[in-house]
Parts: structure tokens; C-alpha cells; sequence
């Protein structure tokens, strides 16, 4: 008799743990494309759950290839966050296999956004790549195409506030038992934000106005919102060394441009922006639009607004 109270102990006891880590465990179905969404979601869930991440490490949303691990957590998803079509190029075929019971949001389309259309201006270069002596070949990961605003709407911290909005009420209405948490760590994430915004704003404003070239065109939401002054992009390819006759016409630019700094990118070869400014007065400098070369998590958002502004003070304005 003592035998089987025991067992009945045991097993209601290992019944009451099921109940009670079942539903927490539900709640961290979630999926996120890239890292700057990545931890803007993870702030409104602390407490809750953690989301998943997709783009990891270095890898670029605008090339990724899905693992099978991707796939995997994919389709066990209750919700999957991305930016839009154009700056996760591949989450169009992947959104359209995905169980219908999985609710995707494109933050992009986030009620409040402030979008940009993408610069076309003869200053502003496409993503060209070389191609042996035929010529540069356009290469189109969907982010190319003119039609579409310019993604990396998240640049602004305005917009990263009306995206929070956003990413709580799609939690609130998948997980109703936690919409207080979420509610209240949007709302301290939203005045976080809005301190982060007066912060930038203080490092900024020294530089306002001094021209410089970025390698491709993704900061202009940083710098509508600080008025800073990129007059340009180089769009060498990563893949393929720039002919000598291209670097000569680049450097042209340079110079005809006035730019004070040409900014690599952490995923590319920084040497080959230095062997842009040889011969130029222009500085070098690296800036990081998707925080490729940041430990993701909650706090990465912040870091990565804080080391652009960083950087961007530190080649623009070396001595202020």
C-alpha cells in the first residue's frame, strides 16, 4: 500500500512539473530572421521566453541559406518575425512552405514605420559585382529592387519604437496569459529607446553635415534621422578584387566627393578600401548595420546604435 501512494506521489508530482513547465516551454516558439529584430523581441519576452535566431554569426540576410536546423524550428514556430521580402530575400520561398498555423509579421509594414525609398542617384551605387572582362554583373538578392523602400528601417530608433508596438501585440495575441509582461517590457523598452534616441543625438551632432562614402548604401535611415552627410557608395564586390582601372575611377570619386572617410563593412576585405584612399585625403573607417560582429541578445540593439555612432565619430571627427 505504501508502495503505491508513492507511485501515485510521483507520478501526480511529475504530472503538476509537465503542467506547470508545459505552457512556458510553448511560449519560446518563436523565430526571429536577423539580430537587430532578434533582440528587440527578446526585451519584450524576458520573462517569457527566449527567440530564436536565424541569421547567426556573420552571415548576411541578404545571401543566407536555410539549414535544416532553420527548417526545423521554423516549422515548430507559433510566430516568425522578419524585417521584410527585400532585406531577407530568402524568407519568400521559405514563408510560403511554411505550416499555415505559423503566423509570420514583417516588421517592416509595422503601423507608425517611417520608410525611405532606396537611393537611386548616380552617387549611389547598386551591388556590382565583377565578372572577368564581360563587365560588372548585377547580381539581385531582392534588396536591389527600386521598387521596394530601402530595408534597414531599423537604423532609427523611432522606427525600432513603432516596431516594439508591433512585436507586442502579435506576442499579447499569440500568448494572452503573458500580455502583461510583454506590455510592460515594451513600455520600458520604448523609453529606453526614446533616451537612446536624445543619446545619439548628443553624439551625432558634431559631425552633421561632414561628407563620407559608405560601401553600400544602408545607413540612410541613421543618417536622415542625425542629418549626417554619406554623398556616396563604392559597392566593390567581396568576392572579386576590383580591376585597376575601376579602383582609379573609384578613387576619382573619392576625391570629386570630398569625403572626409570611406567606410568598409565587417564582412568585407577592409584592405580594399584601403587601397581605395591610397593617394586620397580620405580616412578609413567600419560600420556594421546588422551588429554581424555583436553577441546577440537582448542589450544588441543598443550596442550596435551606440559603436555606429562610435564609429562614425571616430573617422568623421578623430579628435572631438
Amino acid at each position: 500500500m505504501r508502495t503505491t501512494r508513492w507511485l501515485i506521489a510521483v507520478l501526480t508530482g511529475g504530472l503538476w512539473a509537465f503542467a506547470v513547465a508545459g505552457p512556458a516551454a510553448a511560449q519560446t516558439k518563436v523565430v526571429v530572421t536577423i539580430k537587430p529584430l532578434h533582440a528587440l523581441v527578446a526585451s519584450v519576452m524576458s520573462g517569457v521566453g527566449t527567440p530564436d535566431l536565424l541569421v547567426k554569426g556573420a552571415a548576411s540576410p541578404h545571401t543566407y541559406a536555410m539549414k535544416p536546423s532553420d527548417a526545423k524550428a521554423l516549422n515548430a514556430a507559433d510566430l516568425f518575425f522578419r524585417m521584410s521580402e527585400s532585406v531577407e530575400p530568402f524568407t519568400i520561398k521559405v514563408v510560403r512552405a511554411l505550416p499555415r498555423r505559423v503566423e509570420v509579421v514583417t516588421l517592416q509594414g509595422a503601423p507608425g514605420m517611417k520608410l525611405l525609398p532606396r537611393r537611386t542617384g548616380n552617387t549611389f551605387e547598386g551591388h556590382v559585382h565583377e565578372v572577368g572582362k564581360g563587365g560588372p554583373d548585377k547580381h539581385d538578392h531582392g534588396h536591389d529592387k527600386v521598387d521596394a523602400p530601402d530595408g534597414h528601417a531599423w537604423l532609427d530608433p523611432d522606427n525600432a519604437g513603432a516596431m516594439v508596438a508591433r512585436i507586442e501585440q502579435a506576442l499579447s495575441a499569440k500568448y494572452p496569459a503573458s500580455a502583461s509582461t510583454f506590455k510592460a517590457n515594451a513600455q520600458k523598452l520604448s523609453a529606453d529607446l526614446a533616451g537612446l534616441a536624445s543619446e545619439l543625438e548628443g553624439k551625432l551632432k558634431p559631425i552633421a553635415g561632414k561628407p563620407y562614402i559608405v560601401f553600400h548604401d544602408a545607413f540612410q535611415y541613421l543618417e536622415a534621422r542625425y542629418d549626417l552627410s554619406a554623398v556616396g557608395s563604392i559597392s566593390i564586390s567581396p568576392d572579386v578584387p576590383p580591376s585597376a582601372k575601376r579602383l582609379s575611377e573609384l578613387r576619382k570619386k573619392v576625391v570629386a566627393l570630398g569625403a572626409v572617410c570611406v567606410f568598409a563593412e565587417p564582412q568585407f576585405d577592409t584592405r580594399l578600401v584601403q587601397n581605395l584612399v591610397e593617394g586620397t585625403s580620405a580616412r578609413t573607417g567600419t560600420l556594421d548595420a546588422e551588429g554581424l560582429g555583436l553577441e546577440p541578445g537582448p542589450d544588441l540593439y543598443f550596442a550596435l546604435m551606440r559603436r555606429l555612432a562610435d564609429d562614425l565619430k571616430g573617422c568623421l571627427a578623430p579628435q572631438a
